[in-house]
């Protein structure tokens, strides 16, 4: 394997050399990076090359250092067919696995076709992904750089998911390529994340309205990215790589506002609404399908080691401003009110609301709901019978 300058380096050659010679067989050129060296020794006694044609005048991501993160591209050839040369020999794509695990259900009972329906358009969430991005391509043109880089080149879900990660969280001293090769690697020996992503997509898709499409969530929305970026920090937490989980931690935090202890489990179906200013902590646990709105806490009380922060359970719904403090558990389809300080269990199926928090109904019987507010999204029916609030 030649090292990361190495390979640049080497990429651009070949690059040139096939824009300067039209009568070369293009796919010759597709090779491991494993192969020796000894394979191109006829380029060594190869005529100069002429300069690349300029680059495009385009939205193109660049790193810190301010060297492009794609190779100049030859506008007159056809991207669609010609854009996985142009980026295979700066990404390594990692191979795309095939996922036998069982799909993750919510908790309330759907009809055997919807639950088909969704297992098949979360199949299908990254040929949605590149259908979107080429559609937004044409309606602006400005953007085709930008997507061309981070979507239409990338051959996988996760290999573009480790573009974008990569591209948002270097930084001078680190820089993108290395976070590229960490990434990808994770993902490639680890598909049920890959799984997790698709299932988070879905969820962003479904329950936020400001989210117009799959392309806009992955690309732009940053409480999807910084889960991604944790679910990735706590593999490696969980295989003792506690620097660089750590590390890519710190990063989240200051790219996006958002602070998750790399050692917190976090579910699939995850929302992280608006996203700015969530934390949870070390031994916190989040449930499948849970939406988070900004500005939560789950943290500890100040005074406990061990475990002690909250366990969050299937289907909850935490609104804005809300701190869930020490090692208490909010039951499955609980709701908790926006602006809510929370320091004791919350039943299933309940609402709390308050600081301190109560229980809607009071806590010898409390109202119960059906519905799945983690789902639903409802932060407001509660008030009209917890309050006389009027304007």
């Amino acid at each position: 394997m030649f090292p990361v300058t190495s390979r640049r380096h080497f990429s651009m050659s070949l690059y040139m050399l096939r824009s300067s010679s039209p009568h070369i067989n293009h796919h010759s050129f597709l090779l491991p990076s494993s192969v020796s060296s000894s394979t191109f020794s006829p380029i060594k006694d190869h005529q100069p090359l002429s300069p690349p044609p300029p680059p495009m005048a385009a939205c193109i991501d660049t790193c810190r250092t301010g060297k492009p993160q794609i190779s100049p591209r030859d506008s007159s050839k056809n991207h669609d067919d010609e854009s996985g040369f142009r980026y295979m020999n700066y990404f390594r794509y990692p191979d795309r696995a095939s996922f036998n695990g069982t799909q993750t259900k919510t908790l309330h009972t759907r009809p055997l076709v919807e639950d088909l329906d969704r297992d098949a358009e979360i199949d299908d969430v990254w040929a949605k992904i590149r259908e979107e991005a080429k559609s937004d391509i044409a309606k602006e043109p400005i953007v085709s750089g930008y997507y061309h880089a981070s979507i239409v080149s990338q051959r996988s879900l996760e290999a573009a998911l480790a573009n974008t990660l990569s591209v948002k969280l270097s930084n001078l001293n680190l820089p993108s390529n290395t976070l590229f090769d960490l990434f990808s690697g994770v993902l490639q020996e680890n598909p049920e994340i890959v799984e997790s992503v698709k299932q988070d997509l879905l969820a962003v898709k479904e329950r936020d309205p400001a989210c117009i499409s799959y392309v806009h969530c992955f690309l732009h929305f940053k409480g999807f990215l910084a889960c991604q970026a944790h679910r990735i920090a706590h593999e490696l937490w969980t295989q003792d790589r506690k620097i660089l989980a750590l590390l890519i931690q710190n990063r989240v935090s200051e790219a996006f506002a958002v602070d998750f202890h790399p050692g917190a489990k976090i579910g699939t179906g995850i929302l992280l609404d608006h996203a700015t200013a969530i934390v949870i902590g070390e031994t916190a646990v989040v449930g499948n399908n849970v939406s988070i709105l900004h500005n939560v806490t789950l943290g500890g009380t100040g005074k406990q080691c061990g475990d002690r922060h909250p366990k969050i359970g299937d289907g909850v719904l935490i609104g804005a401003g809300t701190c869930i403090l020490g090692n208490i558990t909010i039951g499955e389809g609980a709701k908790i009110g926006a602006g809510s300080v929370v320091l004791k269990d919350v039943p299933p199926r309940t609402t709390a609301v308050g600081n301190p928090a109560r229980l809607l109904g009071g806590k010898d019987n409390p109202k119960t709901h059906d519905k799945i507010p983690g789902l639903t999204m409802d932060q407001t029916s509660h008030i009209s019978e917890w309050s006389d609030y009027v304007i």
